[in-house]
């Protein structure tokens, strides 16, 4: 296989049109303006992404991936889909309420490999902003099917407050929808699998009613009433750099990092990560080649290059890390190496 030139790649996001999107993304988040158009989600970090800079400039990371395999990887097999997606949702409207298969059920009955856990970091949140998290009281699959052919439903939803700065984990299983009025960064398996259980009767672009997936939702509902809420977050400091963790799941780990004028490194620990500027710009450095990432870009660090610098130009700007999870006892490990203390990380890693 041939050598990588492994330097950060900065990805062009990938922007759809959908019938609750809105402007925001393209007014504030950096994303291209059409204002005929209703943005409702920017793929950050996904196959089809195209790098922007650097030798690699217009290939996808699927180009990448099949022909530099485990250079770009890491140990996640470089013969399935790159190994993580991010997104930013602006949810003008409400999203339909739905649920995600787990990777046994999207095998077996979907014939894909994985099917889908994510996470969501609020970015904006109008006051009364509130999302759907679960079942109000336990129910059973004969319940739902009979609420939902009689329009109750909406009955035994759960509804959750989200403010910005909110972290939200919605395992597989999970009834779920945002509610209007929200921008998120969102994180995820690399899996689009939906099954949408109720949208409002709305049309979709042909102007005929979105296609829901009620028997296949049935399949995949965890029915137990749910405590969940916004997770607790864990800050510490490593390497130079304020961490704060929000999501450590067998899948992935999420972390907003705050950069500083002093260099700071962060770890590949053998996957590809993806860095996401937030407000304000900051520079990344490896193997002797520095990028500027402008607010709200997105770059992918392959996983050759073990670790990368990175420090602010200006200010004190924030970046979003993620990366699929390689290693089980990566984040402990981490946590052990900045002198967390046993019981805040054991507290932390138990929500997940």
């Amino acid at each position: 296989m041939p050598t990588m030139e492994s330097y950060p790649l900065i990805v062009e996001p990938l922007e759809r049109e959908l019938i609750w999107g809105g402007h925001a993304l393209a007014e504030r988040y950096g994303k291209p303006p059409n204002r005929a158009a209703a943005i409702g989600e920017s793929w950050e970090c996904w196959d089809q992404n195209r790098v922007r800079n650097g030798a690699y400039a217009g290939r996808t990371l699927a180009d990448l991936r099949a022909q530099f395999g485990r250079a770009l990887t890491g140990r996640a097999d470089p013969a399935f889909i790159f190994p993580l997606l991010t997104k930013f949702i602006d949810a003008r409207l409400a999203l339909s309420v739905q649920v995600h298969p787990d990777d046994a059920y999207a095998q077996r009955v979907e014939g894909q490999r994985v099917g889908k856990t994510e996470c969501w970091y609020v970015l904006e949140a109008k006051p009364d902003a509130t999302i759907v998290l679960g079942w109000s009281r336990d129910t059973s699959r004969g319940e739902y099917l009979e609420r939902v052919k009689d329009g109750s439903l909406g009955d035994i939803l759960r509804h959750v407050s989200a403010a910005a700065g909110d972290v939200f984990y919605l395992p597989a299983g999970t009834l779920h929808a945002i509610g209007a009025g929200i921008v998120l960064f969102e994180t995820q398996q690399a899996s689009d699998l939906t099954y949408r259980i109720f949208d409002y009767n709305r049309p979709g672009p042909e102007g005929k009613p979105r296609e829901l997936h009620v028997d296949r939702a049935a399949d995949v509902l965890e029915y137990r009433a749910s405590q969940a809420r916004a997770l607790r977050q864990l800050t510490y400091r490593l390497d130079g750099l304020t961490r704060t963790a929000l999501v450590a799941d067998k899948n992935f780990w999420v972390e907003r990092v705050a950069v500083s004028p002093e260099r700071g490194g962060i770890e590949t620990a053998g996957m590809p990560l993806a860095l996401t500027a937030l407000a304000e710009a900051v520079e990344i450095e490896a193997h002797g080649t520095t990028i500027s990432l402008e607010p709200y870009q997105t770059a992918v660090i392959p996983a050759v290059l073990e670790v990368v610098m990175l420090r602010a130009p200006g200010g004190r700007p924030a970046v979003l890390a993620a990366a699929p999870l390689g290693d089980p006892q990566a984040v402990p490990k981490r946590f052990a190496r900045a002198a967390v203390t046993v019981n805040d990380s054991t507290d932390f890693l138990a929500q997940f």
